[in-house]
C-alpha cells in the first residue's frame, strides 16, 4: 500500500500524533510519500521518521506515480486543500482530525493506530462527495475552478451591501441585497452556509443550497435546488470590486465578470471507517439529542 501524508505545517502540540501516524505506517509496512512543505516542517521541528519516505509535490506526481490513499493531518480545511491536488484522479482521503470541529476529518487523533489497522484490513467504504464548478467569461482560479464545500460572492472594501441578481438555467430567480451569497454543496452545507442560517443537507442528496449572507430583504430565506441546475449571477454595488471564493481560495472580480456555478465533472472521495457515519458526526458535532441545561 502506498499513501500520501498531507498536511500544512507541524504544530508542537501535534508532534506526538504525527509520530504515532508514522510509527503505525512503518509497523504495517505502508510506503509513505510526504507533501514536500510538510516534510520540510517535520525536519525543522526535528520529528524523527522510523523509515525512509518519498516526496509528494502535487497533482502531477499522482498522474505518474499511483497512490492508494491520501492521509490528511489537520481539519476540514486540510482536506479541502488536498482535493485541489487530487482533482479527477480520485484518490480516497482519510482525514485525521487535529483541529476542532471536523465534519470531513472524522478520525480522532487518539484512534490513529486503530484506523490504520482498519484501512489495511479493508474495514471501510468509499463515499463520493459531489463538487461544484465555476465557469466565467474571464480567466479566474486557473486550473482549480472547483470546490468541495462552497462558492461565495461577498462585498469588499466597503460597508455597503451589494446586489446579486441570480438566475437558474437562465430564468430569473431573485435579486439578493446582502453582504454576499453562498452556493454550497451538501458537503459544504455544514460550513459557512450553516452559520448563515442554511439547512443541513445529507451528502448524497444531489442538491445545491443558495444561502444569502446578512440579507437586507428579510423575507428571503435559503433555498435548496437540484445540482443539475446552472446558477448564474450579475453583481452590482457601490464598490468597484467584489470578492469571489471557492472553498478557502479567493479572487477579486468586478461587475464585468459573468459567473455561473454548475456540478463539477468529478467528485472527491472520502474514506469512511465502518463504525463512522455522517449521522454520528452530525449528532456529535452539533450536540443533538443532548440536554445541556444541567451540565
Amino acid at each position: 500500500m502506498r499513501v500520501v501524508v498531507f498536511s500544512k505545517k507541524v504544530k508542537p502540540k501535534d508532534i506526538q500524533y504525527i509520530q504515532t501516524l508514522f510509527n503505525g505506517l512503518h509497523r504495517l509496512g505502508i510506503t509513505a510519500y510526504v507533501y514536500r512543505p510538510f516534510l520540510e516542517s517535520l525536519e525543522e521541528n526535528k520529528v524523527s521518521l522510523p523509515m525512509p519516505v518519498g516526496i509528494f509535490d502535487g497533482y502531477f506526481d499522482l498522474k505518474v506515480n499511483k497512490k492508494d490513499f491520501f492521509i490528511t493531518l489537520g481539519g476540514d480545511g486540510t482536506i479541502l486543500e488536498a482535493s485541489t491536488h487530487i482533482k479527477e484522479i480520485g484518490v480516497p482521503i482519510l482525514g485525521i482530525n487535529l483541529g476542532r470541529l471536523g465534519f470531513l476529518a472524522t478520525v480522532p487523533k487518539t484512534r490513529i493506530n486503530e484506523s490504520l489497522d482498519k484501512l489495511v484490513k479493508g474495514y471501510y467504504y468509499i463515499e463520493p462527495r459531489k463538487m461544484l464548478k465555476l465557469v466565467s467569461n474571464k480567466p479566474i482560479f486557473g486550473e482549480t475552478n472547483f470546490a468541495l464545500n462552497d462558492f461565495t460572492i461577498l462585498k469588499r472594501d466597503t460597508s455597503s451591501m451589494i446586489t446579486i441578481h441570480t438566475y437558474l438555467n437562465g430564468a430569473y430567480l431573485n435579486s439578493y441585497w446582502a453582504d454576499g451569497l453562498i452556493v454550497a454543496t451538501p458537503t459544504g452545507s455544514t460550513g459557512y452556509s450553516l452559520s448563515c442560517g442554511g439547512p443541513v443537507v445529507f451528502p448524497n442528496s444531489n442538491n445545491f443550497v443558495i444561502t444569502p449572507v446578512a440579507p437586507h430583504n428579510l423575507n428571503i430565506r435559503p433555498v435548496v435546488i437540484s445540482d443539475k441546475n446552472i446558477i448564474s449571477f450579475e453583481v452590482e454595488g457601490r464598490a468597484e470590486n467584489f470578492l469571489c471564493t471557492l472553498d478557502s481560495r479567493y479572487e477579486t472580480i468586478n461587475s464585468s465578470f459573468q459567473i455561473a456555478i454548475q456540478q463539477n465533472d468529478f467528485s472527491t472521495h472520502l474514506v469512511q471507517l465502518n463504525d463512522r457515519h455522517f449521522i454520528d458526526t452530525l449528532r456529535n458535532k452539533l450536540s443533538w439529542g443532548m440536554d445541556m441545561r444541567n451540565k
